[in-house]
């Protein structure tokens, strides 16, 4: 240890470069083993953690709470097209940090679509064999979530939830003014989805539909008649392309090579084009 003594002003200030403590005038401040520090760090975010639990337990029982009939339609439609329990769904949403979005899809204009994905996700578990130093293993694993569409892939199923009008969403009105479906597109296969979702629901629908609106001649319209050919084209078109991204159609590798090899001049390139 090394201690040195300097006045200045009548203060005394001792340094000292032991490595257990520093002494500057009256304050003290202790270095602790980087174990203790540690050990105190595991404390503190156990401690952190309980206290997030709570406060986690009381935003589901206040969120429980708010459940009214307009809930229950949704959970209803959610368990029976995604197989589990009404109980599980209910626990689903109201531990969902984006539970705030169904208020928004009941308000008068509010959102027009409320989504939901059941797909699978990386689930954090500790290491039981590391637990000292908090390492963790990513495993997958089904799991039914609120969501905007446009923050994580869709690898799984999509329920949606479309408005039909501005009106306020109200337990009396949800099962007319609120429509139901699903898109499973299992593997990210969004295409095959899509095209059956319209092929095999929307368009068997549309073409049993007797009421058009304003449109008095129903089905004999030209203009119902136009639209229902555009939509068969399309799904069409969702055919084609899923074929081509799934490698059905090859197109012949042709050697180049041989063609221009021997190309000099201008009037070459003519001949071969």
């Amino acid at each position: 240890t090394e201690s040195k003594y300097h006045r200045h002003g009548g203060n005394l200030k001792t340094r000292s470069t032991e490595l257990g403590s520093a002494v500057t005038g009256s304050s003290l401040t202790t270095v602790l083993p980087a174990s203790t520090t540690v050990k105190k760090s595991i404390v503190l975010s156990s401690e952190s953690r309980k206290e997030l639990a709570k406060q986690a337990k009381a935003t589901k029982e206040e969120r429980r709470a708010q459940i009214d009939g307009r809930h229950r339609y949704l959970i209803s439609r959610l368990a029976d097209g995604i197989d589990l329990s009404e109980q599980q769904v209910e626990e689903t949403i109201i531990s969902d940090d984006k539970f705030q979005l169904i208020e928004q899809f009941f308000a008068p204009s509010g959102l027009k679509k409320l989504l939901f994905f059941y797909q699978d996700v990386l689930q954090q578990k500790l290491n039981a064999s590391s637990r000292s130093d908090g390492s963790t293993n990513s495993l997958p694993q089904k799991k039914l979530f609120i969501t905007m569409g446009s923050t994580e892939d869709f690898t799984g199923t999509c329920a949606f939830f479309l408005r039909t009008s501005d009106e306020v969403i109200t337990a009396s009105n949800i099962s007319q003014e609120v429509n139901f479906g699903m898109l499973d597109c299992t593997n990210g296969n969004i295409l095959q989805g899509l095209e059956f979702f319209l092929s095999q629901i929307m368009i068997p629908a549309l073409k049993s539909q007797q009421n058009w609106g304003a449109v008095k001649e129903g089905l004999k319209s030209r203009q119902i008649q136009e639209f229902l050919y555009s939509v068969d084209k399309f799904v069409g078109a969702l055919s084609s392309s899923k074929q081509n991204i799934e490698d059905k159609i090859q197109l012949t590798k042709v050697d180049i090579d041989i063609y221009v090899r021997n190309l000099q001049n201008p009037s070459d390139y003519i001949t071969a084009g």
